[in-house]
Order: C-alpha cells, then sequence, then structure tokens
C-alpha cells in the first residue's frame, strides 16, 4: 500500500506541474529598436538625448562643433530647427542649417538689427566704391579726352607746316637758250637763237618791238 500511495503522489505532482505552465505559443514579429549612434550629435549631445541613427540633426551639426547647435538652439530652438529641416528637401537642408547659423550668431551680435544691420552696412560700403568707381572713371574720360584733343592739335600744327612749305612760289629762272628753235625747222635757228638773246637783254622795249616785225617778216616769207 505504501508503494501505491507514493506512485500516485508522484503522478499527480508532474500533472499540477504540466497544467500550471503555459502552453506554448507561436513567435509573434518584434518591432527591431532603432540604432543607436556610438557617437551623438551636438544637438543630441546638448540637449541630453538618446541620438537614433535616423536623427535629423546629426547630418547637420557634427559631435565636434557643438557652438553650431549651441548657437542656433539660442535663437530658434530645437524645435523650430527640426521642424523647419523636416519641412525641406535633403537637398535644401545644408544651406538652411548655414543659413541659421549665420542670422544666430548676427542676432547675438546685433539684437535690435541682426542680419538687417550687416546689410545696411554692406550697402553702404558698395555706395562708397560706386561713387569712387565713378570719379576714376570720370578721371579716365577727362584724360581721354586731353589726349585726343593734344594729337589733334599736333596733327593740325604737323600738317600746316607741310602746306605752307609746299605752297611757297619756286624761285623765277629764265627760259632755256633753245626754248624757240625747237619749234621750228633748224634752217631759222640762228636767227631765233639771236633773237631770244636780244629778247632778254636789259635793251628796254624797241628790242621787243623790232623783234615782233622781224618774226612777221619770218612767217610771210615762209
Amino acid at each position: 500500500m505504501g508503494s501505491a500511495d507514493t506512485s500516485a503522489a508522484t503522478i499527480s505532482r508532474l500533472t499540477s506541474s504540466r497544467s500550471v505552465s503555459p502552453p506554448s505559443s507561436p513567435s509573434s514579429p518584434t518591432t527591431p529598436l532603432p540604432a543607436v549612434v556610438v557617437s551623438p550629435c551636438a544637438a543630441c549631445k546638448v540637449l541630453r538625448r538618446r541620438c537614433a541613427g535616423k536623427c535629423v540633426l546629426a547630418p547637420y551639426f557634427p559631435p565636434n562643433d557643438p557652438i553650431k547647435f549651441t548657437t542656433a538652439h539660442r535663437v530658434f530652438g530645437a524645435s523650430n530647427i527640426i521642424k523647419f529641416l523636416q519641412e525641406l528637401p535633403e537637398s535644401e537642408r545644408s544651406d538652411a542649417v548655414s543659413s541659421m547659423v549665420y542670422e544666430a550668431n548676427a542676432r547675438l551680435r546685433d539684437p535690435v538689427y541682426g542680419c538687417a544691420g550687416a546689410i545696411f552696412q554692406l550697402q553702404k560700403q558698395v555706395s562708397v566704391l560706386q561713387e569712387q568707381l565713378a570719379k576714376a572713371q570720370a578721371e579716365v574720360v577727362n584724360m581721354q579726352y586731353q589726349q585726343s584733343n593734344l594729337l589733334a592739335r599736333l596733327n593740325y600744327h604737323h600738317d600746316h607746316s607741310v602746306r605752307s612749305s609746299s605752297s611757297s612760289p619756286p624761285p623765277l629762272s629764265s627760259p632755256p637758250k633753245h626754248y624757240f628753235s625747237d619749234s621750228f625747222d633748224g634752217r631759222n635757228n640762228d636767227f631765233y637763237e639771236h633773237n631770244c638773246e636780244y629778247l632778254y637783254n636789259d635793251s628796254g622795249d624797241d628790242n621787243l618791238g623790232s623783234f615782233w616785225d622781224e618774226l612777221h617778216t619770218l612767217d610771210t616769207s615762209v
């Protein structure tokens, strides 16, 4: 009887242990946890939060430059920066972060005007440089005009001197000795040579009149 009671007690314990253990259920798919970056970005480090693999701020605020995020965070706030970046495409986010950091630095330097003060100073410098450029261009035009005027005067004096030298009359000279002899035949050469010498001497008008009389007599005889 004792052995039978012992075996019955053992069977009852095994049965009770099987009924207590929960039935095995099929394995349900588990959601993967977000990957944790080993070195958090500057934004997450300043905000003291876990930097996930898909952190919006990580590509633009590296861990070695915390001042960049601190400056933008003081002016705009981390939530506004995240919201603004999520509304932009990824190709424009880098320029947007640079603009926000620049504006934040300008706002910290000049709380009243911010970037407007820097823009005003740059526009003032541009106006001064444009005025200096206009003066320099006016001086260049004036010098070019003076140079052209000087060249025109030099050319005028040169042309005038050339014209005055070319317009002076040549010196007077007596006609050649055989000027009249070439116009007639050889039989009258001695006559015309004699009368040419007779014509160009200093005897007066009587010699000229006698010359024309002899010439007329010769023509009628021919």
